[in-house]
């Protein structure tokens, strides 16, 4: 069994490590087209039908991506885990028909739209269809987080011959820590998006595409990832606050506080020992968790020993925490700075260029560190307090759990390397793409074709 219940979470690990990175990118990315059509519609430039046109095709390989991968997620639940739906599956699954009901259905119809029906629809109907697309993605998210977080903090239910049953509604969707999950998530998605466009576009001007399209897209996404940035810092405090509050012995794993402390050192590295209850080659910073977690010098956190066996592994939550902040400052400085650079009116350096192209990818990094955080920390349950880890799982052979495994590994690596290199293949071809040309002005019916004339008609848009 113990081998079937490892197995079965490494498969579910792997796989919701897959899927959360193409709702991370979504869920903002509708919005950035939203504002790429609503530019096009008031200035009637072809810059920003140019830019969304080549957005809107990564949007829709990302949406499909995620669609496939969160199907096999969902699959999971029933041969891998039956033992949650038994349990709490008169809660879980209404908030996922919810989420099928009111979102799915909505970015799936007026995707359709989007990518088809810019020259067969009038041109308000089209950006209605794309602000209802990025409605979608955020209410999706909505009711996932709303699930995931009721997870951690369970509320409005009660317990009848084991089985959760729900009392009240909207406690159980507006959990404790629903609301600085739900907006952690938003945010991390503006900043995987916004990461995700600037590293695109670097690539794109890095390769000798001169014309405006991309040089506006970077200075798009990194003024949102500047700002975007220091507030997901802020409710990342308060985040930890609230964790603190309902789930002290995730907070304790993820600073390695073996003992209850005031004034507790903030611990910058070391390598946690579970055996002997202690840390090796620790550098830390005196009082310095309390001040965060407390916002006092001399706030009490309690240590590890306090749970007994009742906690979470500590050294990947340790780990993986410090990844998420490393990652999300870097993300910080690196903003700034090109932001800085931008509104001096300079041209990037080959060397910024490189950094941001670097950085591609760094929202995923952050995102999938956080997640590990959040759901290695719940350990050793899967819904706090009513069920574990262990009391969930499947009875079938471990051989069967890893055969699939293996299978969904493969596959993933396959899916994830060609969609990486489709993003990149698509920057290519739109370097060689010519600069726009007098009958592309026109590219939605309804643009009149006297005030696209009007417009610059130089190269290099």
């Amino acid at each position: 069994m113990a081998d079937v219940l490892l197995l079965s979470r490494m498969q579910f690990a792997a796989n919701i490590s897959f899927h959360i990175l193409f709702p991370s990118i979504t869920i903002a990315l509708g919005w950035f087209l939203f504002y790429f059509k609503l530019r096009f519609n008031l200035s009637g430039h072809p810059v920003w039908m140019r830019i969304y046109r080549f957005w809107v095709k990564v949007f829709a390989l990302t949406f499909a991506l995620g669609v496939v991968s969160g199907i096999t997620m969902s699959f999971q639940f029933g041969t891998n885990w039956p033992g949650y739906m038994a349990t709490v599956g008169n809660i879980a699954g209404p908030l996922l028909g919810y989420e099928v009901l009111t979102a799915f259905f909505l970015e799936a119809t007026f995707l359709g739209i989007m990518l088809f029906g810019i020259n067969r629809v009038p041109p308000w109907v089209h950006t209605l269809a794309t602000v209802i697309v990025a409605i979608g993605t955020t209410l999706s998210a909505f009711w996932i987080i709303s699930l995931n977080s009721w997870m951690h903090t369970p509320a409005g239910f009660e317990m009848r011959d084991g089985v959760a049953h729900a009392v009240d509604w909207w406690a159980i969707i507006f959990n404790p820590s629903m609301p600085y999950r739900l907006m952690h998530v938003l945010l991390a998605s503006g900043l995987t998006a916004s990461f995700l466009i600037a590293g695109i576009s670097a690539y794109r001007i890095k390769r000798g595409d001169d014309k405006k399209a991309p040089k506006l897209t970077l200075k798009s996404a990194i003024i949102v990832a500047a700002i975007l940035m220091p507030i997901q810092i802020l409710v990342g405090d308060q985040h930890g606050l609230n964790t603190l509050e309902h789930q002290p012995q995730k907070v304790a794993a993820m600073e390695a506080a073996w003992e209850t402390k005031q004034g507790l050192p903030l611990v910058l590295f070391a390598i946690p020992d579970a055996q002997e209850k202690t840390n090796h080659f620790e550098v830390a910073i005196p009082n310095g968790a309390s001040l965060i977690l407390t916002h006092s010098l001399d706030g009490e956190v309690l240590g590890i020993n306090e749970f007994g066996d009742n906690h979470p592994p500590v050294a990947p939550v340790f780990y993986a925490f410090r990844v998420m902040l490393v990652t999300g400052f870097l993300m910080l400085a690196i903003s700034w700075f090109v932001s800085f650079t931008i509104f001096r009116g300079k041209s990037l350096p080959k060397l910024l260029l490189n950094v941001l192209v670097i950085m591609t990818f760094s929202g995923w990094v952050a995102t999938i560190a956080g997640w590990y955080v959040t759901e290695i920390g719940r350990q050793p349950y899967l819904v706090t307090g009513i069920l574990t880890t262990a009391d969930a799982v499947t009875t079938i052979p471990s051989g069967n759990v890893l055969f699939s495994f293996i299978g969904y590994l493969v596959v993933y690596a396959l899916l994830l390397t060609a969609y990486i290199k489709t993003l990149f293949r698509m920057a290519r071809n739109s370097v060689l793409i010519e600069e726009i040309k007098l009958e592309e002005r026109s590219t939605q019916k309804g643009f009149k074709h006297s005030s696209a004339t009007k417009l610059n008609t130089e190269a290099n848009l």
